[in-house]
């Protein structure tokens, strides 16, 4: 009965590391602090500790996402100021142009 102790523990404890490794033991403790921290308790802890947990999962991916577009906006809006000064040049020109017939 003790080596099926002994075997057992060892199981749990390569588990408690994996799921520290694996940052779940992280995960799990700051939203439990959150939820400790909130003001008024939620009518349903379960459901804010499942909104809390895929929000830090879903914000991660959100915000790579994000950054993608951003840049890509940043490409678009330096080639739209580029377009936009070569046809108000051109603009220009063809109202000196006019002016002077």
């Amino acid at each position: 009965m003790a080596h099926y102790r002994s075997q057992e523990g060892t199981k749990r404890e390569q588990f408690r590391r994996y799921l520290e490794k694996a940052g779940v033991v992280n995960s799990l403790t700051s939203v439990l602090v959150a939820l400790y921290e909130e003001h008024e308790r939620p009518s349903n802890a379960l459901e804010f500790v499942k909104q809390h947990l895929g929000a830090s999962v879903q914000a991660s991916e959100d915000t790579e996402a994000l950054y993608q577009e951003v840049t890509k906006l940043r490409q678009k809006c330096s080639r739209l100021a580029e377009e936009n000064k070569t046809l108000r040049a051109k603009l220009k020109h063809y109202e000196t142009v006019s002016e002077d017939s």
